[in-house]
């Protein structure tokens, strides 16, 4: 196999799961109070699938390098096939919140399948394939894809919902299998061998182990790791809180049709942002430069969001919009850097349990940030829990200053690390 023929791979798979995936996204906080809860219970269940995801990111991430990485994702894309399902169930019998909160849950555990076992699969294929490019560009062509899957996903899903709000998710089960088929045939095991002849609870414990090692243990990428809840954890809320608020800022509450619009016009942004990672290497010395500079935008934005309440109505909604594209953007942008900075890091045998623990950390944030901001948005308002988030997000901003204060090689947009004992690309 080429590296070529590993980027098409790593790039179809991405195209299929996020379209998948996107039919829901605009729509899934509309769904969830369409089904009977509040804002305050539709985010309960919202962090009822991050922690999930805090509770199995780690066992999955084992499963992925010690049984393979085209195991863990066909295994997620099953789980979420049969809990998207589920989830229909429970809509269509408006079901108590107790049952949204185990569903959602499950459906954690499948996205904790792919996290971490995609992205190593990528790097050790393309390392042993020999590709010798920056790696941040293989990510922002991945982000590009995301976008354009994204892209196509939540406009498709905004207008089937105005059939019923059950159809994107039927559509989405139909996509699950198309994904399980494509990476049954198309993603092998390449530059990382399964664990085998030995017994797996030893090389879980010497996984685990060594994943602590190369996770908190490494200054760096344990920065990124206690960052973590300030953006992954808010940046979830931020996602689906947009569905109800745009509505209200448009003021018709069932035009559900906006909102695939509005997360159409997001996955514009992130497509343009990974296509701007080449830009962006050349005007940053350092990778950090460019998620601190992320930061701060993005920070600003969320508050000025917040602010949107202040407009009349439907001049509020237009610009809240601007300024979530802002941050999709900037979140485009800065995310292959950090990818490219912490994969350089992670040695092979360790590299999707330790991209597993990074997530864990995001989605422990999620799991707290998601029930207190539906909880102000209820008693207050959204535009106060929006602006809320953007000062919860900056408070990442100390920690990326550290990892960049360590100068590690890996921080440098122009210079490869490969001659670092544990790194297997830049």
């Amino acid at each position: 196999m080429t590296p070529e023929r590993v980027k098409r791979t790593y790039l179809t798979l991405l195209l299929l799961q996020t379209l998948a995936a996107s039919l829901i996204w605009g729509v899934n906080t509309l769904f969830l109070l369409d089904a009977g809860l509040s804002i305050t219970e539709a985010f309960v269940a919202n962090a009822a699938f991050t922690a999930g995801m805090v509770l199995f990111e780690v066992p999955t991430g084992v499963v992925a390098d010690t049984i393979g990485r085209r195991a863990s994702f066909i295994l997620g894309a099953t789980t979420l096939l049969i809990t998207t399902a589920a989830y229909l169930g429970l809509w269509a019998w408006e079901a108590g919140i107790v049952w949204w909160i185990v569903v959602s849950a499950l459906i954690g555990l499948g996205f904790t399948f792919f996290s971490g076992a995609t992205e190593a699969w990528l790097v050790d294929a393309l390392d042993a394939t020999g590709f010798d490019g920056p790696i941040e560009t293989v990510f922002g062509r991945g982000q590009t894809v995301t976008g354009a899957a994204t892209l196509i996903g939540t406009i498709a899903g905004g207008f089937l919902a105005q059939i019923s709000l059950g159809v994107p998710y039927v559509m989405r089960s139909v996509l699950l299998v198309a994904v399980i088929i494509a990476a049954f045939v198309a993603m092998h095991d390449i530059g990382y061998t399964p664990v085998t002849g030995s017994s797996v609870r030893d090389e879980v414990q010497k996984i685990v182990k060594a994943s602590v090692k190369h996770g908190l243990g490494n200054p760096p990428v344990r920065m990124f790791m206690l960052a973590a809840p300030f953006s992954a954890g808010v940046g979830i809320w931020v996602f689906y809180a947009f569905q109800p608020y745009l509505l209200e800022l448009f003021g018709d509450p069932e035009a559900f049709y906006l909102s695939g619009i509005a997360a159409a016009v997001f996955a514009v942004a992130q497509m343009v942002g990974g296509a701007s990672v080449g830009w962006a290497r050349k005007r940053f010395k350092t990778r950090t430069g460019v998620i601190m500079a992320q930061v701060v935008f993005s920070s600003v934005a969320l508050v000025g969001v917040g602010a949107a309440t202040l407009f009349e109505i439907p001049i509020g909604f237009w610009f809240a919009t601007a300024l979530l594209t802002v941050t999709a953007l900037g979140w485009a942008l800065s995310g292959p850097m950090q990818q490219a900075y912490v994969n350089a890091l992670i040695p092979s045998q360790q590299r999707a349990t330790v991209l597993s623990f990074s997530s864990l950390m995001g989605s422990a944030g999620g799991v707290v940030a998601q029930p207190v901001l539906g909880r102000v948005a209820d008693v207050y308002s959204l535009g106060l829990a929006y602006a809320i988030s953007g000062c919860l997000y900056v408070l990442q901003l100390p920690f990326i200053w550290a990892a960049r204060r360590m100068d590690s090689p890996a921080d440098l947009v122009q210079t490869t690390v490969d001659n670092e004992p544990e790194a297997d690309l830049a």
